[in-house]
């Protein structure tokens, strides 16, 4: 299969990248990572400005769309700049809430409108189906905790427990003990839609920073000599850039192609399409961690160094919403 985004979607992804660009992801990712939000809750206003957390939230509640295709785009994005805080975690929590009223319990009618508008920060999380960990909690406004067929609303958190990427603040959430926000059929077949749509923003996420390390893997081969010539020139170097590559090449009609599937009602062939771009993108992310790793002699693993941030970031995305195992299995058993 083959995917071109449009005009329009383009437009989209070059106005993300120049918001990206003029924050300076970078260092906002270290103040988050350093428990200091204030510059991540700015760039997070100023990304739901530019319509990306709406594309979750039908017309209804004040949103875009849900428009799978073009989060799709948008997470590309946010990935390659390593964006921190709960981004899919919100989406998540958007598409629940979302399908539980389509399902006819309303019961989050009320956070819709305040997600896409960017003035509630969400976490979201499945602890006996995923993690028993929530991102970013400690930070986020709400916590929304779906166990089986019972949704609640997180009292307090954890503490922030340690992680691959320093980045991602994990807390395992309090739940209420009061009544739950909503119980039944209904409550588990929208949180098994929310999870499609984390997986497949994680997915998105994995591919932008897949190419992002690629790059920055490709221009430091150029500038780095050894025995008087750059060791892009070597053919063993060549061969892992093209691994990687086409790794990534791979990976992308995947991601696009669950999207469209997420946009239908075939709710068997969304969740195999999402299973195989989750893995493919997040694997060909991990593999571009690797090869920048291993051509930068190991210094991206240094502190000072930004690529550091890309490289712990592909490790962590590998795991999050859907296991490489998990989803394999998911792609020949669904």
């Amino acid at each position: 299969m083959k995917f071109l985004v449009d005009d329009e979607q383009h437009d989209f992804a070059r106005s993300l990248d120049t918001l990206l660009h003029a924050a300076d992801t970078p260092a906002v990712v270290r103040a988050w990572s350093g428990g200091e939000p204030a510059a991540g809750r700015a760039l997070w206003e100023r990304l739901a400005r530019a319509g990306v957390f709406a594309l979750a939230v039908p017309e209804r509640y004040e949103g875009l769309g849900p428009l799978p295709v073009e989060l799709a785009v948008a997470f590309e994005r946010l990935g390659r700049h390593a964006v921190p805080g709960p981004v899919v975690e919100t989406v998540a929590a958007a598409a629940f809430w979302d399908r539980l009223g389509q399902r006819g319990v309303e019961v989050g009618a009320a956070w819709l409108p305040s997600l896409a508008s960017g003035k509630t920060m969400a976490s979201y999380g499945m602890p006996s189906a995923f993690s028993p960990y929530a991102l970013d909690a400690d930070t986020a406004d709400v916590v929304l905790v779906v166990d089986g067929d019972t949704a609640r609303l997180a009292e307090t958190t954890g503490p922030v427990q340690p992680s691959a990427d320093p980045v991602r603040r994990l807390a395992r959430p309090v739940v209420s003990t009061g009544e739950p926000l909503a119980r039944g059929p209904a409550v588990a077949e929208a949180a098994e839609y929310a999870a499609e749509y984390a997986a497949l923003a994680t997915a998105a996420q994995a591919l932008g920073l897949g190419r992002a390390l690629l790059e920055r893997t490709v221009g430091y081969v150029r500038q780095r000599t050894q025995f008087g010539v750059p060791i892009g020139t070597f053919q063993a170097v060549k061969h892992r850039l093209a691994d990687t590559l086409v790794a990534l090449e791979f990976a992308q009609p995947l991601v696009y192609s669950a999207a469209l599937a997420l946009a239908g009602t075939d709710r068997a062939a969304t969740a195999r399409e999402v299973a195989a771009a989750k893995v493919t993108a997040c694997e060909a992310a991990y593999t571009a961690s690797r090869t920048a790793l291993h051509l930068h002699g190991a210094l991206g693993y240094t502190e000072e160094l930004d690529l550091s941030l890309w490289i712990r970031k592909a490790r962590a995305l590998r795991t999050a919403w859907g296991t490489p195992s998990r989803c394999r299995a998911r792609v020949l058993l669904t």
